[in-house]
């Protein structure tokens, strides 16, 4: 089993969502998170005065999935939440070790 978290532009996560739904991804976890890399964050204006914003807002997606999943995920993700501009975020795939459903006890791949 793998797991999946792709950080992302927030305004992606619809179209993410959808892409994963449409290769049978059963669930996902999304969270709201703020960071920056090579963007270095930018300038804004509020009220005549600059400031610098340095964490920008993303969305971290999080999917636990079977082994031979992995590479139509990664493709979904990619074209779903591509812009071409910096900023589009990035993909980690990790090992899972165990997965446990906790209503059934169910575990491993049946768990997912």
């Amino acid at each position: 089993m793998k797991l999946i978290s792709a950080i992302i532009k927030p305004f992606k996560l619809d179209d993410v969502r959808e892409a994963l739904s449409e290769i049978g991804v059963a669930g996902i976890t999304a969270t709201e998170v703020k960071g920056f890399g090579r963007q270095k964050g930018h300038t804004e204006l509020y009220r005549g005065a600059e400031y610098v914003v340095d964490f920008l807002p993303k969305v971290k997606v999080e999917i636990a999935i079977a082994d031979d999943l992995t590479d139509r995920v990664i493709e979904a993700i990619t074209n779903a939440a591509q812009t071409g501009k910096i900023g589009d975020g990035k993909i980690f795939v990790y090992e899972l070790e165990q997965a446990i459903r906790i209503r059934t006890g169910e575990t491993g791949q049946d768990a997912l």
